[in-house]
């Protein structure tokens, strides 16, 4: 017998070994993210249907309105922050995301409709909001169509309309329809992709430059991790990705002059999602808006995440001082 026959056996036993080893990693992960999400919300029924949300700390209320790939889970750091001066944060998870269905009819309109729905659930009259990314033309319709009931809004890096196609910048289609056809149907092959692949899911679905992305900081490079490894589980995110992908695909403008609540919109200039010429027209076409631009740190906006934060909380409380002293 020769030996190459005698090694093929081992070379089998080492193979199964090997994918064991990754199979077992990957339910260790699996298990994590489930937990996370099984934990921590409630559900409530409205006009509109049911939704997820999570409420935490004491005070006035803000809407926190997740991007593509998130739920109630997403934006959880920045309650602390918001909590110390006097906001109670109240996490969404939006139509397809996690245990809110997706109903026929899932526009931005719709959706700020159902916000609406979750106050009067609550017993809430009036709340500040605030979107980010994909969670931005929910959060802009709930300020236009309830505007009594907006006392600010925030957006931050959002999917927004600009004039001469100069907004949202599509996927490359080869990529997306392998993303959309595999990657965010499986949360194996999605977990997979995040050992195996990360550079093209940091650029294609974090939006952020892999350049950027390596150079950060730890906490930053922390951050980042967390926030990829955080869309699992993918399978109970899956419709409502696929619906932001058609929402912001045909994005079209609002009726901004409507909006009278104090206004914030963030964006990075080198966003791979090309939010910043979006967010900076709606900040010129609504009345008293505040627009803040970075140059560099994608979508994820980078090695700002503290000053971010702060411009967020300073905004909110200073809005909320304002409306204070009107009453």
């Amino acid at each position: 017998m020769k030996i190459n026959d005698l090694m093929l056996p081992f070379a089998g036993v080492t193979s199964l070994g090997c994918f064991a080893a990754v199979y077992r990693a990957y339910r260790r992960d699996i298990k994590k993210a489930l937990a996370r999400v099984s934990i921590g919300s409630s559900l409530i029924k409205t006009d509109c249907g049911s939704i997820e949300y999570a409420s935490i700390g004491q005070g006035a209320p803000l809407l926190v309105v997740h991007g593509a790939g998130g739920g109630f889970d997403q934006a959880l750091d920045f309650a602390p922050a918001l909590n110390t001066v006097g906001f109670r944060c109240i996490f969404i998870s939006r139509f397809g995301y996690l245990r809110t269905p997706l109903p026929r009819d899932a526009s931005p309109e719709a959706q700020a409709d159902q916000y609406a729905g979750l106050l009067d659930g609550l017993g809430i009259s009036e709340a500040a909001i605030m979107g980010v990314s994909a969670g931005g033309p929910s959060a802009l319709q709930f300020a236009i169509r309830h505007p009594q009931r907006c006392s600010a809004l925030v957006l931050l890096v959002p999917a927004m309309f600009a004039p001469d196609n100069a907004g949202i910048r599509p996927r490359s289609p080869s990529v997306m329809k392998f993303l959309s056809s595999t990657v965010l149907k499986s949360d194996f092959v999605f977990w997979l992709m995040t050992k195996l692949a990360r550079r093209t899911l940091i650029e294609n679905i974090l939006g952020t430059p892999f350049e950027v992305a390596e150079h950060a900081s730890l906490p930053e490079r922390e951050r980042l991790q967390s926030m990829l490894m955080n869309i699992l589980p993918v399978s109970r995110r899956g419709s409502g990705l696929l619906n932001d992908g058609a929402v912001v695909s045909g994005l079209k403008r609002f009726e901004l002059e409507k909006v009278e609540a104090p206004t914030l919109l963030m964006s990075v200039k080198d966003d791979g999602y090309g939010t910043f010429p979006g967010a900076e027209y709606t900040a010129k076409q609504i009345r008293n808006a505040r627009f803040v631009g970075f140059r560099t740190g994608g979508h994820l906006w980078i090695g700002h995440n503290d000053e971010v934060i702060a411009s967020v909380r300073d905004f909110l409380t200073v809005s909320q001082l304002v409306k204070s002293s009107a009453e």
